[in-house]
């Protein structure tokens, strides 16, 4: 028997799936009342950026003794050696998670977020298709344009996503989790990845088991670039007003469920001086020369454009004096890093360094305290940051680092300079960005020369618009953004109806709880 197979027996046979009445979530909430007198939160995390923002911002603190969290997350083994470890309350391995069958359920999918695309037509994802998807599209899914294009022209795209909803709603992809939940029946779950593959497998069964759901957008550009959330959540979290506004506009069903604007919780870590460190010690530790400027490029995703080739020039010309005295930290995505650069730039050690982000042989994707340290002083120390297109402009914004930004494909003959204009702009995330006066756009790499010359000699250029773009993405700005987060779980548990004792009133602390 399949995978798909076994799920669809499974959900069959489920006694709380299988036909029998579900609680409501008023009886949902009383039942949690009635059993604990703290109410339970589930967190589901499938990614390190998630991760970093749990643990080190004070997130858990903010639950304080109201909510006891249980986590599953996929680098939950390493509760015992790692940075779990350190978190309040019990972490588990994610469960396993199947896949839906091609027809109807993928094919559907698909057909809605096409339908979605031609109603909206979303400049990211538009061009996006057009530089790189669409000459990739496999002929089944070809199938779906016309039909998509049809329900946008009539007006059908919110009746059509309902109905895609409940039938991947009903769909059981993960037995082990519908089994975990069913037992553990949390008062509400937090999903930080809602367009994610994993946690929506989950969402799906707190939803028919009646429990409120949380969506927690962890980034700036997930709403615009990514694909559509399979579900509609109870509650929504962002960072941002800007963000809000977005929600509001690519998914229409948000505007009648909280939203709370919390800001971004990955950068609380920016504001605490527990992860500074001094100019000399960063430097000891990177194998740098702590008189010199650092210019500091930093890579994306291999999967839009090849940056290593801009790494390589940018070594060269600094091996050959053409920006004076100084050193180029080279710094892979966290996600990404495979040490192929570590490779390509050896030979022009030690004016170039690069630095080691990620462990590739290691089953998960983590960033231990002494990572984040790193690249909290990254960028504290950068005189100049490189990148493109990137989120880490938001990081030099609000550190005040001046950025230049590629506005050019470094790969020679350049392939991707359309995909690289309209990421510039046209992108909804980024577009706005670009054109804000707060970084140094360059057509070609001589401009980038001169571009870094000027900001080491002049690093207070365009300062107030790197002021606007930390605020205008991060919205509020004081290393507290964990803390609101944690405030927003308490606001919403209150509005689902979710008993909560009063703050004092539980002096079992939830570490002893979970111990």
């Amino acid at each position: 028997m399949s995978n798909n197979e076994t799920a669809r027996y499974a959900l069959r046979d489920a006694p709380s799936l299988g036909g029998v009445s579900l609680p409501s979530r008023a009886s949902n909430a009383g039942a949690s009342a009635a059993a604990v007198d703290q109410a339970t939160l589930l967190i589901l995390t499938t990614s390190l950026l998630t991760d970093r923002m749990l643990w080190y911002s004070d997130f858990f603190e903010a639950l304080g003794d109201r909510i006891v969290a249980t986590t599953w997350a996929w680098a939950g083994e390493l509760q015992r050696t790692g940075s779990w470890r350190a978190t309040a309350g019990p972490v588990e391995d994610f469960p396993v998670v199947g896949h839906f069958p091609m027809f109807p359920h993928t094919y559907l999918r698909r057909l809605n977020e096409f339908a979605w695309d031609y109603r909206l037509r979303p400049p990211s994802r538009l061009s996006h298709r057009r530089h790189v998807s669409d000459s990739q599209m496999k002929p089944w899914l070809r199938t779906t344009m016309v039909p998509a294009r049809l329900l946008a022209m009539l007006g059908l795209e919110q009746q059509v996503e309902r109905f895609v909803g409940r039938m991947l709603q009903r769909y059981l992809r993960s037995p082990e989790a519908l089994a975990r939940l069913t037992s553990l029946r949390p008062s509400m779950v937090l999903a930080t990845g809602p367009m994610r593959f994993d946690e929506p497998a989950v969402v799906a069964i707190a939803k028919n088991l009646k429990i409120p759901t949380l969506a927690l957008i962890t980034s700036w550009d997930n709403l615009s670039t990514k694909r559509r959330s399979l579900f509609e959540y109870d509650g929504y979290v962002v960072w941002s007003e800007q963000m809000r506004h977005e929600l509001h506009h690519f998914y229409p069903s948000s505007r009648s469920v909280p939203i709370y604007v919390v800001g971004a919780p990955q950068f609380d870590v920016f504001f605490k001086d527990e992860f500074r460190q001094s100019r000399e010690e960063f430097c000891a530790r990177a194998g740098l020369r702590p008189e010199a400027p650092i210019v500091l490029y930093t890579l994306g995703s291999p999967n839009a454009i090849q940056e290593h080739h801009g790494a390589l020039d940018m070594a060269t010309r600094i091996a050959r004096g053409e920006l004076g005295d100084v050193q180029l930290l080279v710094r892979p995505h966290p996600a990404f890093d495979n040490a192929h650069e570590v490779e390509l730039l050896r030979e022009f050690r030690p004016r170039v360094v690069v630095q080691r982000t990620g462990d590739p042989d290691a089953p998960f994707r983590s960033q231990a305290r002494e990572q984040i340290i790193e690249w909290v002083n990254t960028f504290r120390h950068a005189a100049v940051v490189v990148n493109f297109a990137s989120t880490v402009t938001v990081d030099a914004a609000i550190l005040d680092r001046p950025v230049v930004n590629l506005d050019y494909d470094p790969e020679p003959h350049q392939p991707n300079q359309g995909l690289v204009n309209d990421a510039n702009h046209v992108w909804t995330h980024f577009k706005p960005i670009a054109e804000s006066g707060g970084v140094w756009n360059v057509r070609n790499a001589a401009e980038m020369v001169t571009a870094i010359r000027t900001y080491l000699a002049q690093p207070e250029l365009h300062r107030a618009g790197r002021r606007w773009i930390a605020n205008y993405v991060c919205g509020q700005l004081d290393g507290n953004s964990g803390r609101r987060l944690g405030q927003a779980i308490v606001q919403f548990a209150e509005h689902c109806g979710v008993h909560l004792p009063e703050p004092g009133a539980v002096t079992t602390s939830r570490r002893d709880r979970s111990a």
